[in-house]
C-alpha cells in the first residue's frame, strides 16, 4: 500500500478527533468500524481514508479497506500514547494542530463554496464553444515548441542576442546567461499554445518560423526575454466529451481563484 498523503493524514486526524467517543462495552456502536482502548473509529472516518486512497490512484478492494482501517488504528494508538507522554499540550503540538485545523477548514470552505456555486453543464458547453471559436476558421489547435532566455536588463538581452546572431547556439547561451530555472535544459519550455502565454510573448511567437529567434528582446514584468521557436504543429481539437472533464476542472479552479480574490480584497493583510 502506498504512503498516505498529508491531506489524508489531516483528514484522518480530524475525523478521529470528531469520532473520539469512549466505548465501555465490547459491542461496537452501529457506525463504528473499530474501537481502540475505548476510542471509536467511525465508518465515516474510514470511508474518508478510502476515498483519499482512491484519489491517489489505488483500487478499491478488501485489502485496501483493511489497510486503511489498520492505518487509522495505528494513528489512534500513537495519538493516545502522545497524550500519555504529555505531548498533546506542547507548543509544537498546538501549533501543528492549529495548522491542521486551519488547512481542513480552508479546504472545507472551498468545497462548500463550489457546492453552492457549481460549474454547470451549460457553463462547460459554453466554454468549449468559446474555445473552439477562438481557433479560427480552420478549427485547428496550433502548438509551439518554445525555448527562452530570461535576463534582468535589456542590455543583457541584447548581448545574448548578439552572441546568437554570431553563431552560438540558443541552448548554449541560455545555459550561460539565463536567470530562469530552465537554463539547465538550455531554456527549453516545451509545447505551448499562444493563448497559454502572456500577450507580450504570444504576439511575437505567432510571427516566428521554425528555428527563428525573436528579433528583439521582449520586455516582461519580471525581466527581458528572448524566445526561440523550436517547432510547430497543428492538431484537431478534442471532442466535447473528451474535453469536458478538463474544462470543468479549469472552470472550478477559476471560481476558486475569484472567490479567494474577493476575500483578499475585503481583508486587512499586513506582511512584514
Amino acid at each position: 500500500m502506498k504512503p498516505y498523503s498529508i491531506r489524508f493524514f489531516i483528514s484522518a486526524v480530524m475525523a478521529l478527533g470528531f469520532a473520539s467517543v469512549a466505548c465501555s462495552q465490547d459491542a461496537l456502536p452501529i457506525n463504528a468500524a473499530a474501537s481502540v482502548n475505548g476510542v471509536i473509529i467511525s465508518n465515516d472516518a474510514v470511508e474518508q481514508g478510502i476515498q483519499a486512497s482512491l484519489s491517489q490512484g489505488q483500487k478499491d478492494s478488501p485489502e485496501l479497506r483493511k489497510a486503511v482501517l489498520g492505518k487509522m488504528i495505528e494513528i489512534s494508538l500513537l495519538s493516545q500514547q502522545a497524550e500519555k507522554d504529555g505531548l498533546a499540550n506542547s507548543d509544537r503540538a498546538n501549533s501543528q494542530l492549529a495548522l491542521i485545523r486551519q488547512n481542513y477548514l480552508a479546504d472545507l470552505e472551498l468545497s462548500t463554496y463550489i457546492s453552492k456555486n457549481p460549474v454547470t453543464d451549460v457553463d462547460v458547453q459554453a466554454e468549449y464553444s468559446r474555445e473552439i471559436a477562438s481557433l479560427g476558421p480552420q478549427g485547428m489547435i496550433i502548438e509551439y515548441k518554445v525555448s527562452d532566455i530570461a535576463v534582468a536588463t535589456e542590455a543583457d538581452a541584447q548581448a545574448a542576442l548578439v552572441r546568437i546572431k554570431k553563431g552560438e547556439s540558443f541552448d548554449k547561451v541560455a545555459k550561460s546567461v539565463s536567470l530562469a530555472p530552465n537554463k539547465v535544459q538550455g531554456g527549453a519550455v516545451g509545447w505551448v499554445q499562444a493563448g497559454q502565454t502572456l500577450p507580450q510573448i504570444a504576439s511575437v511567437l505567432v510571427t516566428l518560423t521554425k528555428g527563428q529567434v525573436s528579433p528583439a528582446p521582449i520586455q516582461m514584468p519580471q525581466g527581458w526575454y528572448l524566445i526561440k521557436l523550436e517547432d510547430k504543429k497543428s492538431s484537431k481539437p478534442p471532442t466535447f466529451e473528451q474535453a469536458k472533464a478538463a474544462i470543468r476542472n479549469g472552470l472550478t479552479q477559476k471560481k476558486q481563484f475569484e472567490f479567494l480574490s474577493q476575500l483578499r480584497q475585503g481583508a486587512n493583510i499586513v506582511v512584514r
